[in-house]
């Protein structure tokens, strides 16, 4: 039976994608859930303010989020670490075929085989290994012995770091897991003994549920856009098929998140730079009209905002950015700007300055204004 075409107008849309972050006024309350709804959390480990994991669930739950509370989850195995990602436990078996067919299904891309060769010609080194953490239990890459005789060639930061690069394969194919991190050191361990033992979900199968939670976090999304970096799941037909008054194609809405649109109550909020609402620069463009980008990556002087400047939420409008800088040996955050985008109402002003003294208050720093 085919399914009608929902017309939504752009305050329609900005309202089903903040709900559906769990952006709106009717915080959500337990850490957990948050995250299984979420879907992951991404592992960020800049701390111009805070961690991007710590501020996405701050800028959720609200004060009553401890960064205690999500140290405790990973450390005791309800999240997982999974290619720089913290997900569910529970949810490694969407993961599990997919990591037995590593690093992919026929026909592979030509990098893909590249990479299947180059693990093929350090075996030795892989099973040195694997029987070196079964033995001596979790290790940082910089303990375990670097025998590949082909070396890893890149472009980048990566050449030649042949051990951390093995690794990241081998985690992968599901032989090695991030059993946890020391600072920004990742000590791995096998897998077998990282993640939870449930069996794999069959691809197709994995891959439908893992749409599905994608546009239930997003709650509108174009089908083929993909959120995360690193992750081949979109949407694809899951809901249903809407348009968004002013922007071209059709795009795939929750139809949970069509009801009691008018009744929405939004809130201010100060997000983190990799915020789901903000990763995908199209969408945020299309449907909330924002111009935003992380400039951490440009040289000082082509910065507009900030190195660190973090998106401003206010109801169902994205309405500017916030450079600051928390200086824990001094005990403030130093807000440098506050850059307004349009007119900003006097009450609205009020709203942003009051959350950044809330955020302020729960990282126990002192606010100081230019």
């Amino acid at each position: 039976m085919s399914v009608s075409v929902h017309d939504l107008t752009r305050r329609e849309a900005r309202r089903i994608a903040v709900r559906a972050q769990l952006l709106a006024a009717d915080r959500p309350v337990d850490v957990l859930d948050t995250v299984r709804h979420l879907g992951f959390l991404q592992v960020d480990l800049t701390r111009v303010v805070a961690h991007h994991a710590d501020l996405a669930l701050w800028s959720r739950l609200g004060s009553a989020y401890e960064q205690e509370h999500l140290e405790e989850l990973v450390g005791n195995g309800a999240l997982v670490e999974l290619q720089a990602m913290w997900r569910p436990g529970e949810d490694i078996a969407l993961f599990r075929t997919d990591m037995d067919a590593w690093p992919g299904r026929p026909p592979l891309k030509e990098w893909q085989e590249d990479v299947r060769d180059w693990v093929a010609a350090n075996d030795g080194c892989r099973r040195e290994v694997l029987a070196l953490l079964r033995t001596e239990g979790p290790m940082a890459a910089r303990d375990l012995p670097d025998s590949c005789e082909v070396p890893w060639r890149s472009s980048g930061w990566t050449n030649d770091k042949n051990v951390m690069k093995l690794l990241e394969c081998l985690e992968a194919r599901g032989e090695v897991a991030v059993a946890s991190r020391e600072g920004r050191e990742r000590r791995w361990d096998l897998a077998e003994r990282v993640h939870p033992g449930d069996p794999a979900v069959p691809a197709e199968e994995a891959h439908r549920v893992l749409a599905r939670r994608r546009l239930s976090a997003l709650g509108i999304a174009r089908p083929r856009a993909l959120e995360a970096w690193d992750e081949p799941f979109d949407v694809r037909d899951t809901g249903e098929p809407a348009r968004i008054e002013g922007v071209r194609g059709l795009w795939r809405v929750d139809p949970d998140r069509l009801h009691d649109l008018a009744d929405f109550e939004g809130r201010t909020a100060v997000l983190s730079p990799l915020d789901r609402l903000v990763f995908d620069r199209k969408r945020m463009a299309d449907v909330f009209g924002f111009d935003y980008q992380l400039e951490m990556y440009k040289p000082a002087a082509q910065r507009r905002w900030g190195y660190w400047a973090m998106p401003v939420l206010d109801g169902d409008e994205l309405v500017g950015k916030v450079d600051a800088t928390a200086d824990r040996d001094g005990g403030v955050l130093l807000v440098d700007a506050v850059h307004e985008d349009g007119d900003w109402s006097a009450a609205r002003r009020r709203r942003v300055h009051a959350e950044l003294d809330a955020l302020g208050e729960w990282l126990g720093l002192a606010v100081v204004r230019p």
